[in-house]
């Protein structure tokens, strides 16, 4: 929301009160309060006039700095937030002088003057990363009289803002305006199903604004120089997190909002479904999952999207027996031949679900301000919603989730929960409204999730999520949502994943070959690479069936190849899924592995699959791919072609092909199985080391399913030799130098040499 009119005046009818000095403040071991009126103090008559903005610094954790300015303190403050404010730890070091008072918290310091115009300063040692200077912090009132609170943050010469939830717009936000508000709106908008009010930056801080409501953020937009993010009410609360890497805010981003869990792995391997208004039953399902196993492509997952309930019911967590009069004898009959089985589900209960008048009578549904159920016609005739901020809500959900898996279901797809009303809504806890339309998201994940997690066991939970906010990446996965089958599309979709990933979500996927519409079978071919190179890969559609035969017979072929590729790379997105517990997502933009290549600032067509591994998607039936290689030596994975980098390449690939390379000195293990997801990975594991430099050293570590290491190797080269260190269960691997002729190497325990042939390219 915009409150001025260029840089000298106000827009019509706001009268707006920024925090002018900090004429008085008070302090104790670990926290400063400072006292800010609108104006310069020169006499005591001049204090009995308000606004007077009271500001408190401190630090849950080192890194970490918390600002909360409030107007009015005795207002009733919205809840939920995203970081109880009573659970800020009181971990910052003060000093004050009569210059300034000095909040410490590690390398991150909060420099407020004392004197003169406000100055509220963010630095690391002698740099200062940002700051809020004078008509910055304020107190705003609208034509209507309905307050805000907005704060204004500085952009350097060259700072690049990125993040603020999944976004398909330009991947940098700069010149945006980003109002964090979940909505159902396609990739194709502006719209987000994931609002995060998170953004972090290229001079290493990042901000979140901890508030779930209707977060509105002018990027360098209304002051150019300038972030400004602003809240309804008397309350603003934000916290400023330091890196100074893009991995290390992340890291400490996530520790704050909760870290993401790991899925099983049989979740990354292939998902079909029926498609969403497709006619389907029994013997539909059955020929899919009998053609997918005749033509050799593995799948793990089906999916039954939302007619497997009758029409008008949803959600009732009942099969309609039309179409599948013995499900639990079908379901078996499924896993009988190593699926997984997944389900859609929304948190909506329509007036024609059996369950309808059972949630009605016991509370469980959202309720208006007058006490009648909050009923709407948007997406079931008369549904409501579960409100779950009542347990008892919850814990009856779970119970519904509990029947499915009792009927052979793994897990569940929740779609939706973006459409949450503000107006009239009474929540049984008497959280806000306006906090809970994208709070719900999170409430409404958490409780399918654990749901899971309690009858399957920690790390065999997961569920497909649609919506979500701030900490919703604890419940992985989650979907970008209704794309177009157009290349267009595709890379919108991308550009939403990476933005998402720049807010500590580890696991992401999307529709390979696009919802809306049907792809062209060259585009089916292309969207198939880049699904099966993301964390999560499923085949999804509205009105047609993605089963590749119905594209053509190189689309069956480049399914099978590209999915059994997954399979074999599985020891090493393994490993790399394990690091989205510090906050690092599995698709990387590329300036989280190379922050220190100007050239990786505005990259979102292209991105680093874990740290070793570049994926550049083709956006096109057979035009020249671009993309750019950072500096060093790389090898194509597939082809095992050396190129340097540090430059712009345009390369050409078949439909088999795209860029894919390994970065210098990466030791990359393959697995031995190509028709599953979920085996031994460290047993046969095969390692490649890629062009390790004379003195440089290279590691691995193979997990088993519970995230235990399996074997862990260690090389570094000096000269000709190889010295290798390798431990873990003993069971036999090998190693493999990429672009030797030798044959790999028997690997073992402890420690050994392996001399390089000087006859092949050198590593």
């Amino acid at each position: 929301m915009k409150f001025t009119d260029g840089f000298w005046r106000n827009r019509e009818g706001f009268s707006v009160y920024n925090a002018a000095t900090a004429y008085d403040l008070e302090h104790d071991e670990a926290t400063i309060t400072a006292y800010a009126p609108y104006h310069d103090v020169e006499n005591r008559g001049q204090t009995l006039e308000g606004p007077v903005i009271t500001v408190r610094l401190s630090s849950p954790a080192e890194g970490v700095i918390r600002v909360q300015a409030a107007h009015f303190t005795g207002t009733r403050e919205r809840w939920p937030r995203f970081v109880d404010p009573g659970k800020a730890a009181a971990t910052g070091k003060v000093a004050v002088d009569d210059d300034a008072a000095l909040l410490s918290s590690g390398v991150l310091q909060a420099r407020l003057s004392r004197k003169g115009p406000w100055n509220l300063e963010f630095a690391a040692g002698d740099t200062i990363l940002v700051n809020s200077r004078e008509k910055n912090l304020g107190y705003v009132i609208d034509p209507d009289g309905c307050p805000y609170m907005k704060e204004q943050l500085s952009l350097g010469v060259g700072e690049l803002v990125y993040g603020l939830g999944e976004r398909f717009t330009h991947f940098t936000k700069n010149g945006q305006i980003v109002d964090s508000w979940n909505a159902d709106g396609g990739t194709a908008s502006e719209l987000a199903y994931k609002a995060i009010p998170f953004y972090l930056t290229n001079r290493g801080y990042g901000v979140l604004v901890n508030d779930p409501g209707a977060v509105s953020f002018e990027v360098g937009s209304e002051k150019v120089a300038r972030v400004q993010f602003s809240v309804p009410g008397e309350y603003l609360d934000y916290f400023v997190i330091y890196g100074p890497s893009p991995k290390e805010i992340l890291r400490r981003y996530t520790a704050l909002t909760g870290t993401p869990a790991i899925p099983p792995a049989w979740s990354f391997g292939l998902w079909l479904t029926t498609s969403f208004v497709t006619d389907y039953d029994e013997a539909t399902v059955s020929s899919f999952v009998d053609g997918m196993a005749e033509r050799e492509i593995p799948l793990q997952v089906f999916h039954f999207d939302c007619f497997w309930m009758r029409e008008y019911t949803w959600t009732s967590f009942r099969w309609d027996t039309r179409w599948f009069p013995d499900p639990e004898g079908f379901l078996s009959r499924l896993k009988a031949k190593g699926l997984k089985i997944c389900v859609w589900i929304n948190p909506y209960i329509a007036q024609r679900s059996e369950l309808f008048a059972e949630a009605v009578e016991k509370g469980y549904l959202l309720k208006k301000t007058d006490g009648s159920v909050y009923q709407v016609d948007t997406w079931q005739p008369g549904m409501g919603f579960v409100d779950f901020t009542n347990p008892d809500a919850r814990e009856w959900y779970a119970r519904l989730i509990d029947g499915l898996l009792d009927s052979g279901v793994d897990t569940v797809k929740t779609d939706f929960g973006e459409r949450i009303p503000t107006q009239d809504a009474a929540w049984f806890d008497g959280s806000d409204p306006m906090n809970m339309h994208n709070y719900y998201s999170r409430l409404y994940n958490q409780t399918v999730f654990e749901a899971l997690e309690r009858r399957r066991g920690v790390g065999d939970a997961v569920v497909f999520a649609r919506s979500a906010t701030a900490g919703g990446q604890q419940f992985p996965v989650h979907w970008g949502g209704d794309c177009e089958a157009s290349y267009v599309s595709m890379a919108e979709s991308l550009r939403g994943g990476l933005s998402l990933g720049l807010c500590g979500f580890g696991f992401w996927s999307h529709d390979i070959s696009g919802f809306e519409h049907t792809a062209t079978p060259a585009l089916y071919k292309r969207w198939t690479a880049f699904g099966l190179l993301s964390s999560h890969s499923r085949l999804h559609g509205n009105a047609s069936y993605r089963v590749p035969w119905n594209f053509d017979d190189e689309a069956v072929d480049v399914l099978r190849f590209f999915t059994r590729l997954k399979c074999r790379l599985m020891p090493y997105l393994w490993s790399v899924a394990q690091e989205a517990q510090l906050g690092v997502p599995m698709m990387r933009a590329m300036l989280i592995e190379f922050p220190d290549d100007p050239a990786t600032a505005h990259l979102d067509r292209q991105y680093m699959l874990g740290g070793s591994i570049l994926v550049a998607p083709v956006f096109s039936d057979d035009e020249p791919c671009e993309f750019y290689l950072p500096a060093g030596r790389w090898t194509h994975l597939l082809s095992g072609e050396v190129v340097d980098g540090g430059v712009w390449r345009k390369e050409k690939h078949d439909f088999m092909s795209l860029p894919l390379y390994v970065r210098e000195g990466s030791l990359i293990a393959l697995g031995a199985r190509d028709d599953t997801t979920d085996y031994d990975f460290a047993d046969q594991a095969e390692l490649t080391l890629y062009h390790l430099e004379d003195g440089g050293h290279a590691e691995c570590s193979v997990y088993s399913a519970d995230g235990s290491v399996e074997l862990e190797v260690e090389i570094v080269r000096n000269g000709a030799v190889l010295d290798v260190t390798a431990g873990g269960a003993g069971k036999p691997w090998t190693l493999r130098i990429a672009g030797s002729s030798a044959d790999p190497v028997e690997g073992k325990t402890g420690t050994f040499k392996v001399r390089l042939d000087p006859t092949d390219v050198a590593p």
